[in-house]
């Protein structure tokens, strides 16, 4: 009895994992897992760890080195016959002073380590920018799906009042005609929005890296009014929070001022290079008559050397570097500018989207009424005698292009609305 309690709480416990994995993904959702498995984060997340290394090998560079070399050989002779020989030696060096290259290599990588951390962030933020952009349009194909599927439910039943009409000899064969002829391009329509989901979803799949096998599909939560025509905040505050809180404009700060130390590190070339050097060896030959112990001891070595070198001339490298430093800073400051111009365009683009939107969808919703009204009455004429498929094809298709004015309007300004909050630093939440 236990045991097939033990089976049946397993096989609960199964059902419940298997109804969690196939649970419908959120915006939230998406865009969490997108952060941690896209393959441009990880790639980011990669150069990152390569700036980590790079900066201890800097760091590296300041502490003496150590190594040890020996040597074996073995040498014949007629008279000597066969010998060994060994040698042993220790050495280490220290460079003193580099024209403080050294120290500013060290600088240098610390400011691309940060600028390469940053880097990461940008990477996650430009997929939850994209993730968002992807789910919001599968929201717009739901929602179009949705009216393209009433639309064939009404077409159909019209199409059914057409043919009772017809037989009534109320309407003529070309009336009929062109029904039938809207009931199958409404078909049609409903079938492109069909596919235009699916779409979009494989869409969604693809920038969260699911694999071919992983059961995938979205939560479709209503979207209130309220959320559409929310307050929009000002450009500039918006704009001024953004240089803030995104890092590509600090990412892009600190590779100029990396540029600038490099320049320290190219006039550094010109200067003079003090190093020390040690160095204890000994040695022992087979053939001596000495123990091997003795002789090591009898060929103990040490030595110690201050190197001092100084650039007189070095066929224009350390010039070349200098001016190549130069253009490279120049280089970053440029990229620096463009960062904070397309910056500011993303965000005037948003801004004038959400308001544009916003106005657009109060005017589509007041023509969608007025729509809505014009064609339930040209319906009923027509049912009645007193209008031909021409006028009530005309008044369905102007009440269709207002509902599709409405969800595209709809749809851009929460687009844009969730986008401006992103860039003040806010969370994306639907």
């Amino acid at each position: 009895m236990n045991k097939i309690r033990i089976l049946s709480g397993a096989a609960l416990l199964c059902c419940a994992v298997s109804a969690a994995e196939a649970a419908p993904w959120t915006l939230r959702t998406c865009i969490d897992y997108a952060r941690s498995h896209n393959i441009q984060v990880q790639s980011a997340e990669v150069s990152n760890s390569s700036a980590g290394v790079n900066l201890l090998q800097a760091k590296a560079q300041q502490t003496p080195s150590l190594s040890f070399s020996t040597g074996q050989g073995v040498a014949h002779g007629k008279e000597e016959g066969t010998s060994y020989s060994g040698s042993y030696s220790l050495n280490a060096g220290l460079t003193v002073y580099k024209g403080s290259q050294l120290a500013n290599t060290v600088k240098k990588q610390e400011l691309q380590a940060r600028s390469t951390l940053l880097n990461v962030a940008v990477a996650r933020n430009d997929i939850e920018i994209a993730v968002t952009e992807a789910y919001l349009t599968i929201l717009y194909a739901h929602e179009n799906l949705k009216t393209k599927r009433q639309t064939v439910e009404a077409s159909a039943a019209q199409l059914d009042r057409t043919e009772a009409l017809l037989k009534a000899g109320s309407v003529s064969v070309s009336d009929y005609a062109q029904i039938e002829a809207q009931y199958r391009s409404d078909v049609y329509d409903r079938t492109v929005a069909e596919n235009t989901l699916a779409q979009a979803k494989l869409k969604l799949k693809q920038l969260l890296e699911l694999e071919l096998e992983d059961e995938f599909d979205v939560a479709f939560p209503e979207i209130a009014d309220a959320a559409v025509m929310a307050a929009v905040p000002e450009l500039a505050e918006v704009y001024a929070s953004a240089t803030q809180v995104m890092p590509q404009v600090e990412s892009s700060r600190l590779e100029v001022e990396a540029a600038q130390m490099n320049e320290k590190i190219a006039k550094g070339q010109k200067l003079p290079t003090v190093s020390l050097s040690a160095a204890v060896g000994t040695g022992n030959f087979s053939n001596s008559g000495f123990s091997f112990f003795n002789q090591l001891s009898d060929k103990l070595n040490e030595s110690a050397t201050v190197n001092i070198s100084v650039p007189i001339f070095n066929n224009r490298s350390a010039r070349s570097a200098i001016d190549l430093a130069r253009l490279e800073t120049r280089s970053s400051e440029l990229s620096h500018a463009q960062t904070m111009k397309d910056l500011l365009s993303d965000v005037e683009s948003l801004w004038q989207d959400a308001v544009s939107a916003q106005s657009r969808y109060e005017a589509a919703t007041g023509k969608l009424k007025s729509a809505e009204l014009s064609y339930r009455l040209v319906q009923e004429q027509f049912d009645s005698g007193m209008k031909n498929a021409v006028d009530l094809l005309t008044e369905k298709n102007n009440y269709l292009s207002a509902q599709q004015e409405v969800i595209q309007a709809k749809y851009q300004s929460v687009l844009s609305l969730q986008l401006l909050e992103f860039y003040r630093g806010g969370q994306i939440e639907l």
